[in-house]
């Protein structure tokens, strides 16, 4: 291992993480036909039963499994979860994503960052609390399927618990405390067609929704003008995709819209329901015939926890000792696994690696940042259940 003046410029689990990224595991509800966690599942496992961890398979639907490895404390202290997805997004326009490239001090390839990198790190922490002789018992969840349905995550949930948990999510070294959810609706305006040179006879229902369009954008505006949450920022409201109309010469008769609402902490279903109903009801009104109607299709509720939960806590502590300074303190604007957690109960941060290209063809982490989690990983694991 080569070190520099801030500590190792490579994580002891570099091995490790080349064979991760080697491993496809695209997520095959974003991709048609790939392969999902299938391979990296039977890796995670095999690492795990070569070193006497407990490994626990979970497969909620076939083709999709997550492992739980647990090394096992001798009793009385609490437990920790580390927890990391297996799944990435896709491929596209990358060249040879499943070819790990070292340039630079940093690693790329598909997953490099976004998460394996800290699926690597949790596995060291996991190996060194094996070793290390601790009261509480230490659980590393390899979940499937958290860039879709988190239906990993949510089978681990029926089965195992923990007093603490760290999602490590690539979050460049910060402590994240919340993170935003999102509500996604299906708009629909409902017109009459008629020929188009007798607009008067029919009902357009394409420009209908350009009336809930401009309502969304004054709906953004107040959003903005809010004050904003100190670790998440403001609201998000915006129209993603938009399809509508029959043919040329045609009053359209229907149009489809997909809203996206990210919500703060705080934030509840109701609410966001509630101002999808004022929208239709103000795009409404003074327009002839004017009918629409929504859909909530998909809801992820935001995530905090506390600055002074224990877990915080002892992180904050060692990352100061790791990193020679105070860790930034903040949130994410994407979701994660990390509210699933915190709503079972279970106090949860949110920590990970540093890099680029989260979802990009230039995805890469930075070595020297996956060695400086491995650190203060296993310090939190040990202080926390020894």
């Amino acid at each position: 291992m080569t070190t520099t003046a801030n500590g190792p410029a490579e994580p002891r689990s570099l091995e490790l993480l080349l064979r991760l990224v080697r491993a496809s595991s695209v997520n095959p509800a974003l991709v048609e036909g790939a392969p999902g966690e299938a391979a990296m599942a039977e890796l995670v496992a095999a690492w795990g039963e070569e070193r006497g961890l407990e490994v626990t398979r979970l497969e909620p639907e076939p083709g999709r499994p997550s492992v739980v490895l647990v090394a096992r404390g001798r009793g009385g202290g609490p437990s920790l979860m580390l927890n990391a997805h297996m799944d990435t997004v896709g491929v596209d326009g990358m060249e040879a994503p499943f070819e790990p490239r070292l340039e630079d001090g940093r690693l790329y390839g598909r997953g490099a960052l976004d998460m394996k990198s800290g699926l690597a790190a949790a596995m060291t922490a996991l190996e060194a609390a094996a070793a290390a002789d601790l009261r509480g018992d230490v659980l590393l969840t390899a979940v499937a399927d958290e860039e879709h349905g988190s239906i990993g995550t949510s089978a681990v949930l029926e089965r195992f618990g923990a007093d603490a948990a760290i999602v490590t999510e690539p979050t460049g070294l910060e402590l994240h405390l919340a993170h935003r959810g999102f509500a996604v609706f299906e708009l629909h305006t409902h017109g009459v067609s008629a020929h188009s040179s007798k607009p008067h006879e029919g009902v357009n229902a394409v420009q209908h929704m350009g009336r809930v369009l401009a309502g969304i954008e004054r709906l953004q505006a107040e959003l903005s003008g809010r004050a904003p949450h100190p670790l998440t920022g403001h609201g998000v409201a915006q129209a993603v995709r938009i399809e509508g109309g029959e043919q040329l010469f045609v009053v359209p008769a229907a149009c489809r819209a997909d809203y996206e609402r990210r919500t703060l902490p705080g934030e509840t279903r109701a609410q966001v329901e509630a101002e999808v109903d004022a929208l239709l009801q103000a795009a409404g009104e003074g327009a002839r015939g004017f009918r629409a109607s929504a859909e909530l299709t998909l809801l992820r509720e935001p995530f905090e926890v506390a600055a002074d939960a224990r877990i915080v806590e002892v992180a904050r502590r060692h990352a100061r000792r790791v990193l020679g300074q105070d860790a930034v303190e903040t949130g994410s604007p994407y979701w994660t696994d990390a509210a699933l957690l915190q709503a079972a109960g279970i106090p949860t941060l949110v920590f990970g690696a540093k890099g680029v290209g989260m979802h990009a063809v230039d995805e890469h982490v930075e070595l020297a940042s996956v060695a400086a989690l491995e650190e203060i990983l296993v310090g939190v694991v040990q202080e926390f259940c020894g």
